[in-house]
């Protein structure tokens, strides 16, 4: 019988410290639900000491959630365990999960301790965060530069404390996955009170092996997997939920050990945790990508009418492929609304209920068929934006011609103060955003315009990622409509107003 491999997603946590990918209260629950659905065993919902936003954020999630286990990162700081504890007490099952430096470079020149601090260090967070949680989660940050004896020496004595998972975490992409591998067996076997934790690993993508260095860490025992949608993180990001799951699935002849994950909520998830963060998934995108099934070769498209598995390894059905479906269109009723986005896991108040059903009509005027992922852009970008209005789109006009430079009039609501402007660009998304700027003069830096559609067809939504960057910040905003122009404009404003609010978080690096 296949052993269990824990699958711990930290989509809400290390996904979140992609610059421009911070997500507000009700976008974490949104995700954590969609885990939930996918039957996630781990969900770390955040960082609550980062800052009083987290801390609620986590505490909403926790009171979310009741089919997977919630967890808080902690530094191995007793105000940041402490704060983790509070955070986590609504929680059907909760964890603590606490780290420090162990390599040479983070301790000498990050934290600025000798080895035995950090031992007594790490001892002293565990021990702590027992008081808290009966299930505790130590990780030696940087465990892949670190020196294997004081690894060892570090991990016996968190074991002793109480912690019943010891992570591994790769922490810059350092490795390659014989290396990693060899690690965890000989931490396994090194170890006396090995037996008594479940081993995991938390690799990063910096030299594209996240995903490889996990896979081989299961081979040599690792029984847990730190990972995220997409592969989102930090840099390169971490080890992509979705492939690590299809791999062991798959490779059944190669592993001895199963996730509980119910594949069909992978696309599903994919697409929400795209549409929120505003990270597109690249059409190549192993599991996911919109290209992932499609054969352009003649000889892969008859081998694949003539036996699928000639040139697939896996159903398109099994990972969710299937479940797009058109669900509503103009005539529906305010009840099949509600349903459907209840089925999506999204749950409304009543008057964010009104708010959302008055842009479904509307969108359903200009748009024949409405898709899940339609609903899920409309509820992103319209109504869960979790943001203050600063700035509000009131009209916008752009006259665009061969022969003529492109115009935009644009109206802007400034905290309800109608300001207007005119501008000429090099295109009419370029005449739009000057226009904007010319009020907002906000002195934001553009570092990426992306435009996606949604769905098929030539009446699909356009869904537009702007990225903005000020004084170091960078902060992403999305806006969706038949009119990519539109689109575009709104998701300019959406980062305008990503930029007008505070910002007090500070998200540790595992």
């Amino acid at each position: 019988m296949s052993e269990h491999l824990i699958i711990f997603d930290t989509t809400l946590r290390d996904g979140e410290q992609s610059p421009g990918a911070a997500m507000t209260r009700d976008d974490k629950i949104r995700i954590a639900k969609a885990l939930e659905r996918l039957r996630v065993d781990v969900i770390e919902a955040g960082f609550p000491a980062a800052s009083n936003g987290d801390f609620e954020a986590v505490r909403a999630v926790a009171e979310a959630v009741k089919d997977s286990r919630i967890c808080g990162l902690a530094r191995a700081r007793e105000q940041d365990i402490t704060r983790a504890g509070e955070a986590l007490k609504p929680a059907a099952a909760n964890r603590i999960h606490t780290f420090i430096a162990t390599s040479p470079i983070h301790m000498q020149a990050k934290l600025r301790m000798s080895p035995e601090q950090v031992l007594e260090a790490a001892v002293a967070a565990v021990k702590l965060a027992r008081r808290f949680v009966e299930d505790v989660e130590f990780s030696p940050e940087d465990a892949g530069r670190s020196d294997e004896d004081f690894l060892c020496r570090v991990i016996e004595a968190v074991i002793e404390a109480g912690a019943r998972t010891i992570n591994i975490p790769d922490t810059v992409g350092y490795n390659l996955p014989d290396r990693f591998g060899r690690l965890i067996r000989n931490l396994r076997e090194r170890i006396p009170n090995a037996d008594k934790a479940v081993f995991s690993v938390h690799c990063h993508n910096d030299l594209g092996l996240a995903v490889a260095n996990s896979l081989a860490a299961v081979q040599n025992g690792a029984r847990q997997v730190e990972c995220t949608i997409n592969g989102l993180g930090e840099r390169a990001g971490n080890a992509a939920l979705e492939e690590i799951v299809m791999a062991v699935r798959t490779r059944r002849d190669l592993f001895t050990c199963d996730t509980r994950i119910d594949t069909t909520q992978i696309v599903p998830a994919s697409k929400l945790v795209s549409s929120i963060t505003g990270f597109p998934v690249q059409p190549n995108k192993a599991i996911v990508g919109a290209n992932a099934f499609a054969h352009e070769s003649g000889i892969h498209q008859d081998g694949v009418l003539k036996h699928r598995e000639t040139y697939e390894i896996m159903r398109a059905e099994d990972v969710g492929w299937s479940t797009n479906r058109i669900s509503l269109g103009k005539l529906s009723g305010r009840a099949a609304f509600r349903s459907r986005l209840q089925e999506l896991g999204i749950a409304l108040g009543e008057e964010e209920l009104n708010l959302a059903f008055a842009r479904f009509k509307d969108l359903a005027d200009r748009k024949a068929e409405i898709f899940d992922e339609d609903l899920q852009a409309l509820i992103s970008t319209e109504v869960h934006a979790g943001l203050t209005e600063h700035y509000r789109l009131g009209y916008l006009r752009v006259c665009s011609e061969m022969g003529t430079r492109p115009e935009a009039t644009v109206e802007l609501l400034v905290d309800g103060v109608e300001k207007t402007a005119r501008a000429h660009g090099g295109g009419p998304v370029d005449a739009a955003f000057k226009a904007i700027e010319s009020i907002a003069q906000s002195g934001a830096t553009l570092l990426l315009y992306s435009v996606n559609a949604i769905t098929t067809g030539t009446d699909a939504q356009g869904e537009v990622t702007v990225r903005l960057e000020k004084d170091g910040r960078a902060v992403n905003g999305q806006g969706a409509d038949t009119d990519i122009v539109i689109a575009s404009a709104k998701a300019y404003l959406n980062a305008l107003n990503r930029l007008a609010q505070p910002i007090a978080r500070q998200h540790p690096q595992l």
